[in-house]
């Protein structure tokens, strides 16, 4: 079985090299690393890190990126064929993690924690060595207890399965990073595949189905191999601090298909926390109605395809700290109207450090290709406190908020990073106005037949109304001969690459330096 495996995940990662070529974000990348903005991540990273470290003095505790590409391994429209066994798996290296004192907006983690070494693991049910299991019902009323424990090193196959969990627990990280009162626990080296069936949890601290590495919440560390795939399930929970599929501790998820509906506060769809992790979604619905709940919440590396993604009152998505998603075909839409934590604007995407521990500080990675981008308020990309890479290709963006604001890099409710943000598109069309603050940076780098049709400014008020920002930080603007910007107001960047001629004044200046650009069209 297990050569098959690797056979499979040879040929999915030989696919994705060729899906790349279409919209090769890698390429920009490594172009964005070289030059100015390699120079301030590194300073950047030196500031985290001292202030990570300042911060552990008093209470210690998280989190990964990938690089860019098509991991999912498939070109647009396509989805991998992978058996029911779970052969055909993609590959992938669990990313890294680690932290300092903050609220995250999903409400995971925080200072302090227990160790997985203190608990004492029970399941109504369970599987400790090799079977399969088809059409059982597994139930849980007692806190603290699973429904269906499984902890072996060995195969498990589950079909069919009736999964109830109540019973709430206040245990807190020890639900959110380790699995405690999970609905079903996967854990010490298993490896488990689940066809079928529903998943309704209905207890606080109870996520749905929990994959737990095992390398106790230590950002950057291996996982002991715990891998869980599973396909065509319904995961419903209502309570809060319960996510629908949740990764943590270094362990690998592929998800196929399911379909999964959230309530609770702090309860992402697809949720990890702190330890990190690799999962892969392909397919399937995941609907969040939760308050800091965001369709899918990362402090590991994350890549989904093909999936419907929504967010009726939350963030779309969230990266915290070093953390990635990668998102190909998806259809994501958010309607985020209120704040959580710490967090004091509403956004669509946000990309963020919280200094909480749950994940290491650096370069934070969202990449998107294909597929649709409905924000519905506030505004649609939202970095703060971290350095962030966003990479677009084919995008379709729907901005439904009055104010029309594209992205903002700014101060937020955190402290101990930078905000800056790189923004890479290859054909790609933005519309709207992107907000530096007077503290921020911004790269801005379209190619490839891009066009952008908007302005750049630094006055910037927060969802409360207060005034985060009134001048305009560093800017860079680099445009290639098969693009443009369409100005709609006078702008004011710090430096810029590019053919004068692939500016379209539109009746305003652009100004680089305080120096009117001539030779515009």
């Amino acid at each position: 079985m297990r050569p098959i495996r690797t056979t499979a995940a040879f040929l999915l990662a030989l696919t994705l090299c060729m899906a790349m070529s279409a919209c090769d974000t890698s390429d920009i990348s490594t172009s964005m690393d070289e030059g100015t903005v390699s120079q301030t991540e590194t300073q950047t990273e030196e500031a985290e890190e001292n202030a990570q470290e300042d911060a552990k003095e008093e209470t210690a505790e998280e989190a990964p990126i990938p690089d860019s590409g098509d991991a999912s391994g498939q070109a647009h429209g396509e989805r991998p064929d992978a058996p029911p066994d779970g052969n055909g798996k993609p590959s992938g290296t669990p990313p890294d993690g680690g932290g300092g004192p903050g609220t995250p907006p999903e409400g995971g983690g925080g200072p302090g924690g227990s160790s997985s070494a203190d608990i004492d693991y029970t399941g109504a049910a369970e599987i400790t060595s090799g079977e399969a299991q088809s059409g059982q019902t597994y139930d849980s009323s007692t806190a603290d207890e699973s429904a269906l424990l499984i902890s072996t090193s060995e195969e498990v196959t589950v079909t069919d399965p009736s999964v109830t969990k109540t019973g709430d627990s206040d245990g807190g990280d020890s639900c959110n990073f380790y699995g405690l009162n999970a609905a079903v626990l996967v854990k010490d080296g298993a490896d488990v595949t689940i066809t079928g069936g529903t998943v309704t949890s209905d207890a606080d601290g109870a996520n749905g189905v929990f994959c737990y590495g095992g390398n106790g919440g230590t950002n950057g560390a291996s996982g002991d191999g715990t891998t869980l795939t599973i396909r065509d399930t319904v995961i419903t929970t209502t309570g809060s601090g319960s996510g629908g599929i949740m990764t943590t501790g270094g362990g690998t998820t592929y998800a196929y298909d399911l379909d999964v509906t959230t309530s609770g506060q702090s309860s992402a769809p697809i949720r990890t926390d702190r330890g990190g992790g690799t999962v892969y979604v392909d397919g399937g619905t995941y609907t969040s109605n939760g308050l800091g709940s965001p369709a899918i919440y990362s402090t590991a590396e994350v890549h989904v395809a093909n999936a419907a993604l929504t967010s009726d009152l939350s963030e779309g998505v969230c990266i915290e700290g070093m953390n990635s998603i990668e998102l190909t075909d998806c259809d994501l839409t958010a309607d985020n109207t209120q704040c959580n934590g710490n967090a004091t604007f509403h956004d669509t995407i946000m990309i963020y450090q919280s200094m909480s521990g749950d994940a290491d500080s650096g370069t934070s990675s969202f990449t998107m290709t294909g597929g649709t981008l409905t924000s519905q308020s506030g505004h649609v990309f939202h970095v703060t406190n971290t350095n962030a890479v966003i990479d677009l290709c084919g995008v379709e963006i729907v901005n439904e908020d009055p104010e029309n604001i594209l992205l903002s890099v700014c101060a937020d409710g955190w402290s101990g990073g930078r905000n800056i943000a790189a923004v890479h598109t290859a054909g790609q069309t933005l519309s709207g106005t992107i907000k530096v603050g007077d503290d921020a940076e911004l790269t801005l780098d379209l190619t490839d037949g891009s066009a952008f049709e908007g302005t750049i400014d630094g006055d910037i008020t927060n969802a409360s109304g207060e005034t985060v920002s009134t001048e305009v930080g560093t800017v860079a603007v680099s445009i290639d001969s098969t693009s443009t910007w369409t100005l709609t107001a006078d702008t004011y960047i710090t430096s810029f690459d590019g053919d004068a001629a692939s500016i379209v004044s539109n009746g305003y200046t652009l100004y680089v330096g305080g120096t009117a650009l001539t030779g515009t069209a």
